[in-house]
């Protein structure tokens, strides 16, 4: 029997997780998975120790303000690597505190498995060095990271977008019924999965809603919520508005891919969820905010023109940013206007979101779960 600790501390990197040790069930059975995750893991048998909740923070002041509380996990996870000298570590994402662990692992003899590479090619390419100096087999999901880590002597396997398969499967299958108000236009609310999120990134995507409804009074909302928790924290802040406009903003729970697919356009926070929609097809505008701290220290260590992945992969602002003091209502009113109608800035975006899908796509030599079991050895 193989044991494997695995650790993935947000929820995509959890859901992602998951299907890697889906895909490795299908090839080989004995393996015991312990380690840091969420409901997707602990549903295919991974003994978490750690739930996901408590990691999901982002941004400095914020793991700053946490830093006792990551650094007894990180304690934690260095005593049972100690103890129960696990056959490998498989690390997913998360790249603040998966490469310590990565780093402390290697220290001690054991494989390291790292899945969905920090983004080197767009900040800290330093990084670059170390990581091949203390992986032992590196999944990337872009095509094109491959080549980022030629030369350096890591074993780099491109395994392909886990949202690639996953998002054509959805669209392969009826959409579900959702709760929307009555109106006539749809759009999409998607302030991300972490309450920081939802305190700073809600509160302008709800005023820029208000606007664009006093515009067009048949457009009503969906915002698509991550957990009950988050949902509750939605519903406060629209609580807040006049009746008028709580009347036009209904919550759905885990329903994302079904409310961006019924939605004409949407407004996207920042960062994975941007590809998402993408890949289903929904012009949207790119929302971000975070602690000032937090975003003037980012700053100084991210060298990017966009902050949006859409943007990034397509290597243009292929949707409009508002991140920080440029999150204003009107001036996103502004930009998700003309995507509500049958404009010219709309077909832009449904052309380039159909090069984003190809820049995505390409032929995995094998799929993560097959290539960790691989690895494992007999």
């Amino acid at each position: 029997m193989k044991r494997v600790l695995i650790i993935a501390g947000e929820v995509s990197g959890d859901q992602h997780a998951a299907r890697l040790v889906r895909d490795l069930k299908k090839v080989r059975t004995d393996v015991e998975w312990f380690g840091i995750g969420g409901e997707a893991l602990r549903a295919e048998g991974v003994n978490t120790w750690v739930d996901l909740d408590q990691m999901a923070v982002v941004g400095f002041w914020e793991v700053l303000v946490r830093y006792p509380f990551f650094r007894r996990i990180f304690k934690q996870v260095t005593q049972r690597l100690k103890r129960e000298k696990p056959d490998a570590v498989l690390l997913v994402d998360y790249p603040g505190f998966n490469l310590k662990v990565a780093e402390k692992a290697h220290e001690l003899g054991i494989p390291v498995f790292y899945y969905i590479s920090p983004q080197v090619w767009a900040w800290r390419p330093g990084r670059i060095p170390k990581m091949a100096q203390i992986l032992n087999l590196l999944m990337v999901i872009f095509p094109f990271e491959v080549g980022v880590f030629k030369g350096t002597g890591l074993r780099t396997e491109f395994v392909g977008h886990p949202l690639v398969e996953s998002v054509q499967r959805t669209l392969a299958t009826p959409s579900a019924p959702l709760p929307w108000p009555d109106g006539k236009i749809y759009v999409a609310l998607l302030p991300g999965s972490r309450r920081l999120e939802i305190k700073r990134v809600l509160p302008p995507m709800l005023a820029a809603a208000r606007e664009i409804r006093r515009r067009h009074p048949d457009t009503v909302y969906l915002v698509a919520a991550a957990n009950d928790e988050i949902a509750a924290l939605i519903r406060a802040q629209i609580e807040a508005l006049p009746a008028a406009d709580q009347q036009s903003i209904a919550v759905v729970v885990g329903q994302v891919r079904d409310v961006v697919r019924q939605a004409r356009a949407a407004m996207v926070c920042s960062g994975t969820a941007t590809i998402e929609t993408a890949l289903l097809k929904c012009p949207m505008i790119v929302v971000y905010r975070t602690n000032p701290l937090t975003y003037l220290f980012g700053q100084h260590l991210v060298k990017v023109p966009w902050l949006g992945m859409v943007n990034l992969i397509a290597n243009r602002q292929l949707c409009p940013e508002f991140i920080q003091s440029y999150a204003q209502p009107i001036a996103m009113a502004n930009a998700l206007e003309p995507l509500l109608e049958n404009s010219f800035a709309r077909t832009v975006q449904l052309s380039g979101f159909e090069e984003v899908a190809h820049k995505l796509t390409g032929t995995p030599r094998k799929n993560a779960g097959q290539l960790v079991a691989e690895a494992l050895g007999d």
